[in-house]
């Protein structure tokens, strides 16, 4: 009998280590996913600021915070529960930053075509002196070749960011 008893005894304290070190290690388990969801949000935290100062952020962010949602689900998961979407960027923030890259292109081009016709209209003058008129008119072919090529590039620049932010949509 004593012996039955013994291993009773034995047999719950072995029972109840093995309950106390599923505890200990769901709760180690819990931590370090705590400890992930922390460092991924400390990671993500300025991405929205950056995306929002300038679109052409987010073609470098969203494919980041992509891959280590798929590294990561349930440490995401849990960010998109606190944030109330998707973390760091979601649908709306993505429409937003295109939104935005437009904006900045139609001031930019606004600006571009009246810096160069005060350019142009400042050659006037010297146009309309016939000693002047060949330099002035060179200068003024000049200034619209000068027009041209920064208008292209920053047009190119454009296109190429605006289809990137729509892909990413």
């Amino acid at each position: 009998m004593n012996v039955l008893v013994g291993a009773a005894i034995v047999a719950a304290a072995i029972v109840w280590a093995a309950i106390r070190l599923a505890a200990e290690l769901r709760t180690i388990r819990e931590d370090r996913i705590k400890a992930r969801t922390q460092q991924l949000f400390t990671t993500f935290a300025p991405a929205p600021g950056a995306a929002a100062s300038d679109p052409r952020a987010l073609l470098v962010w969203e494919p980041l915070a992509r891959t280590a949602r798929q590294l990561f689900p349930s440490e995401f998961a849990e960010l998109d529960r606190a944030s109330g979407g998707t973390f760091p960027f979601g649908k709306e923030r993505i429409q937003a930053a295109h939104a935005q890259w437009t904006t900045d292109w139609l001031n930019w081009e606004r600006a571009h075509d009246a810096e160069f016709r005060l350019k142009a209209a400042e050659l006037g003058p010297a146009l309309a002196a016939p000693e002047e008129a060949a330099l002035a008119r060179a200068r003024l072919d000049a200034v619209e070749h000068e027009k041209l090529a920064l208008y292209q590039r920053h047009y190119e620049e454009y296109v190429k960011v605006s289809k990137a932010l729509q892909a990413l949509g």
